[in-house]
């Protein structure tokens, strides 16, 4: 699968973890940057290239690096088609994919660390939508609000 991945000033630390573990996984990584400490990398011109390129078909998934990953998941989730979660438990990093059709992860370099980043990607990168009846059409109400609220 193709990936792209981003993290600002404050992610940049725990991205090679991250861009290491995708290609582990087998996965192409698109790297989108950031590529330094410098305060002014701002998590949301990185939010919006993941999230452009998820959109656009560029990538099949996205994965946001910040301190917090608040931040990232917020301005991600402005890209029409971009369902991005931010997740520090495996649970929701599986389940947000199969019940939600999640197509970015959002990860806090602050909150976590290595390992536990390991194995969030691989819940991630593993889980499928289930398209089960009740999930799909939840996805389509969301789909709607989108319609309905967001500029093309």
């Amino acid at each position: 699968m193709r990936v792209a991945v981003g993290a600002d000033h404050a992610g940049f630390p725990l991205k090679a973890t991250v861009v290491a573990e995708l290609q582990r996984l087998g996965h192409e990584v698109v790297d989108l940057g950031g590529d330094g400490t410098d305060p002014t990398d701002d998590y949301p011109d990185y939010a919006r290239a993941v999230a452009h390129a998820v959109q656009s078909g560029q990538a099949t998934r996205g994965v946001l690096v910040c301190g917090s990953g608040v931040g990232a998941s917020v301005a991600a989730n402005k890209v029409r088609g971009v369902r991005s979660a931010l997740c520090h438990d495996t649970f929701s990093a599986r389940q947000g994919v199969e019940d939600d059709d999640m197509n970015v992860l959002s990860l806090g370099a602050r909150v976590i660390g290595p390992e536990l980043t390991k194995e969030l990607l691989d819940a991630f990168m593993n889980a499928h939508f289930s398209g089960l009846e009740r999930h799909a059409r939840r996805l389509g109400k969301i789909n709607t609000m989108e319609q309905e609220f967001c500029q093309s």
